[in-house]
């Protein structure tokens, strides 16, 4: 039977955010707080305003007390239980193209969690548009925001993506939501070495920055073999949700040069925008 794995430790705030900014030279402002609303939140007041240094900024916290997830749902934590950091990038890109940048923040994190997870890493899969799995179970959620800078068309975007990673109480956040939750600890069973906070947050940090400046540089077309090595949805069935209603059923087959999911139904592959519906499997 293998030996229980100790849960990550947050170390103090002030001590992350130091840690964090010697490992991540090319992050111009890096902060971690005991508490706020929402790291998402507050990055994009701050890129509103035009304040503060050049990008790409980090802002962590041990507690979020106004969290959401897509949608504006309400998202909760309790300190310690959850990882919790959002950056925030400049972008020059078509309105057109933003809505990639969703599923693209699910493949680098994947892909990124993957580097310093345990023995197998592949059972880190992600749930378009960017629900990061641990096999069929939610291990963290990801939340990207776009506002336009200060200073016209011209400025570009400021994009800040949020991340959750739940650290512990995988059973109990089954119970309570009914369905079935992952938490690191499960990752980590069997490995030889444990990973630190910092090690997730620099991780996904830096692979959220070389994915930005790659999207705008090729675009989301060079993205889909990657999505596919990381694709829980992969061949299985789904329903296309809208509300509570189903929209459609078929068969997940990908996703296309923008980012959208595609559903094989009779009538052929229906591509599935970001922000419009929510995808289930079918029983």
């Amino acid at each position: 039977m293998p030996a229980p794995v100790c849960p990550i430790d947050l170390p103090a705030p002030e001590t992350l955010a130091r840690t964090l900014a010697d490992r991540l030279p090319a992050f111009q402002d890096i902060a971690w707080t005991r508490s706020t609303g929402s790291t998402n939140a507050d990055l994009l007041a701050r890129a509103r305003s035009g304040a503060g240094a050049g990008k790409p900024w980090l802002l962590g916290t041990h507690l979020q007390e106004t969290g959401r997830g897509r949608a504006g749902r309400p998202w909760q934590n309790r300190s310690g239980s959850t990882l919790m950091f959002s950056c925030a990038f400049d972008v020059h890109l078509p309105a057109t193209q933003l809505a990639a940048l969703s599923p693209l923040a699910g493949v680098a994190a994947c892909e990124a969690l993957r580097t310093v997870a345990g023995p197998e890493p592949r059972g880190l899969c992600m749930k378009w548009p960017n629900d990061v799995q641990w096999h069929d179970a939610k291990l963290a959620g990801i939340l990207v925001e776009t506002t336009r800078n200060p200073g016209g068309r011209d400025a570009g975007y400021t994009v800040v993506i949020g991340m959750g990673v739940n650290l512990i109480d995988a059973a109990e956040l089954s119970l309570a939501l009914g369905r079935e939750v992952a938490d690191w600890t499960q990752v980590q069973a069997g490995a030889a070495h444990a990973a630190a906070a910092a090690d997730l947050v620099c991780a996904s940090a830096t692979a959220w920055h070389e994915a930005v400046r790659t999207l705008e540089r090729e675009g989301f077309g060079v993205f889909r073999q990657r999505f596919d090595q990381v694709d829980a949805l992969a061949g299985r069935k789904v329903n296309v949700l809208d509300k509570g209603a189903i929209l459609l059923s078929g068969t997940a087959c990908g996703v296309d040069d923008q980012g959208r999911l595609l559903v094989q139904t009779p009538e052929g592959a229906t591509p599935i925008s970001v922000g419009e519906i929510s995808i289930r499997r079918q029983a």
